[in-house]
């Protein structure tokens, strides 16, 4: 591994922190136009496209990406499909995953710093 290279574990825990930021927007959008006739919730995903590229060997993650997808949560009658409970168990979710990988690569750096210092 050269130094200007990030390894295989540090760019997949990049492309899942900034998969679960987009979520964590989206759904922040979602929460705010819960009042907003008409408003379509939205959904990501990044887990498939990531899942896909790591089972296929693709040491680049570049072609990874979130993709955003309207949810099938019934409509009320203003048009809106928010649902305020849903949004709000996706964001405590999110957040959870959100810590759960922060976590993971600064132990994973730590690892790479300590393996470093014992050269």
């Amino acid at each position: 591994m050269s130094l200007g290279m990030p390894d295989a574990v540090s760019s997949v825990l990049a492309t899942a922190l900034d998969g679960l930021a987009t979520r964590q927007n989206v759904i922040a959008d979602n929460i705010a136009n819960v009042d907003t006739p008409g408003f379509r919730a939205r959904a990501v995903d990044f887990e498939s496209s990531l899942a896909s590229a790591l089972q296929r060997g693709e040491m680049s993650l570049d072609g990874v990406s979130a993709t955003t997808t309207p949810t099938n949560a019934p409509v009320g009658l203003d048009g809106n499909n928010v649902d305020l409970r849903q949004e709000s168990l996706s964001a405590m979710q999110t957040q959870f995953q959100y810590q759960m990988m922060s976590r993971a690569a600064s132990n994973h750096f730590s690892l790479i710093s300590t393996a470093a210092g014992s050269f």
